[in-house]
């Protein structure tokens, strides 16, 4: 089991260049955790593709629902003490801690993209090409 954040779960569902590496993850590592914000984070992401007229509601709701259905049994809540101290000891923002916390938590890794998160938890996250090449 591994966590990712809204991210990762973007690059599996939308078409981008990391879109490759996030099935390829999804095949090695097919057990993923959330925190329950994923949900939220995944769902402004959406109204903005459809607000730029990139996917009509149809296809909004669609992707929502297969993201919910591959996620549905692996969202956890996590402590704000926990949220909070990993913030108060970072530059990162609440919202990114729960990732962490929930990666903590876990006794795994968090797999993101998101720089700043990689840089104030190096021990913690992990970037898809990192995660996927560990040799590299």
């Amino acid at each position: 089991m591994i966590v990712i954040d809204t991210n990762i779960i973007c690059y599996l569902y939308l078409p981008t260049k990391y879109s490759a590496n996030a099935e390829l993850l999804l095949k090695q590592e097919p057990q993923w955790a959330v925190p329950v914000l994923w949900k939220s984070e995944f769902r402004n992401v959406l109204i903005g593709y459809l607000r730029k007229n990139l996917l009509d509601l149809k296809t909004v709701i669609s992707l929502l629902q297969e993201a919910e259905d591959l996620l549905s049994d692996q969202e956890y809540q996590v402590s704000s003490l926990s949220v909070m101290n990993l913030a108060s000891q970072s530059d990162c923002s609440t919202y990114d801690c729960e990732f962490i916390a929930l990666a903590d938590i876990l006794k795994t890794k968090l797999i993101t993209q998101d720089k700043q998160i990689l840089r104030n938890f190096p021990s913690t996250a992990y970037s898809l090409e990192s995660y996927l090449n560990p040799e590299v």
